[in-house]
């Protein structure tokens, strides 16, 4: 008889909870919402609350709030967003030391409790949480994944077709290498409908939005006091389905390299096939010797990190 998928979720706040509700409405699995001991109160009354949300909405989905790893056993999906938020004026490095124990913490649990599991990472500073998980883990490449790309490409394309006017569905951006100030929008593959947006938006413009993006995280963290979690949780959610119903999706995400475009044992946003395998394929795209010229910068700023990472 078959089973319905597991969704585990690692760390219980806003994004954690955004990703349970998005995971139940598309019945995607049970869901299991997993937090410290200190704060299981708080991932249970959101379980409860999403439950009985179904009743509404009318999804089936099992939604478990816990503190055991035990519940997280065996599941096929886990989505970590565990560690302390950004605040205003800090930057995802000087979160290293903190969330640096935390996914070690989380990386010995998954290791016991979920060695089949495809493994999503969102929690900052990205690059380096998730090249540590996949350290402590020792799991495949191909089975460790962070969220990154599809998150700063979907902002791209959001300022992209404001300024351009045009609907937002007809725009596709791509945003590569690390997870921070350093990211490379390629806008030499920036389309609306297939036209290049260069097209539509003056080279000035396209500067000014490439910043923006750049600084898309942070710009939220100045209105509200905390990070993202409505578009991170989207989508950490569309890489989870891509993997359980083996979509192929081709998205830009943090993907371990071990010689594509020339870096290994990194690492960085890159496009990717995300199927039933977990990555099944690094694609490799030319870039302009600009856009070559920042990826080199992106991967020093995302290997000096994983070095200081190595040092705590």
């Amino acid at each position: 008889m078959p089973r319905r998928n597991k969704i585990a979720l690692i760390g219980a706040g806003n994004i954690g909870g955004e990703l349970a509700a998005l995971a139940a409405r598309r019945e995607l699995g049970d869901v299991v919402l997993f937090d410290i001991p200190e704060k299981v109160g708080v991932a249970q009354g959101k379980a409860l609350d999403l439950e009985q949300n179904g009743s509404v909405l009318g999804y089936d989905a099992k939604i478990t709030g816990s503190s055991s790893w035990d519940d997280c056993a065996g599941a096929d999906v886990v989505i970590v967003t565990a560690g302390v938020p950004r605040k205003p004026g800090m930057s995802r490095d000087d979160l290293l030391s903190i969330n640096l124990k935390i996914i070690r913490n989380v990386g010995e649990n998954l290791k016991a409790k979920c060695p089949d599991a495809f493994v999503i990472v969102v929690s900052n500073p990205l690059d380096a949480m998730v090249y540590e998980l996949k350290r402590v883990t020792g799991f495949s490449g191909k089975k460790v994944i962070g969220m990154a790309g599809v998150l700063d490409s979907a902002r791209f394309q959001l300022f992209l077709a404001r300024e351009a006017g045009v609907s937002i569905k007809d725009v596709r951006a791509m945003v590569l290498g690390g997870h921070g100030d350093t990211m490379v929008p390629v806008t030499s593959y920036c389309t609306i409908n297939g036209i290049p947006v260069s097209q539509f938006i003056a080279a000035d413009k396209l500067g000014a939005i490439i910043d923006r993006t750049r600084n898309g995280g942070g710009e939220i963290v100045k209105l509200m006091g905390t990070s993202a979690f409505y578009a991170p949780a989207s989508a950490a959610i569309q890489m989870a389905e891509a993997y359980l119903k083996d979509l192929k999706r081709l998205v830009p995400a943090a993907a371990y390299l071990e010689g594509e475009y020339g870096y290994k044992d990194l690492y960085m946003g890159v496009p990717v096939v995300i199927g039933a395998g977990g990555v099944e394929k690094v694609v490799t795209i030319s870039l302009t010797a600009e856009e070559k010229a920042m990826l080199e910068k992106s991967a020093a700023a995302v290997r000096e990190l994983i070095d200081a990472s190595k040092k705590l």
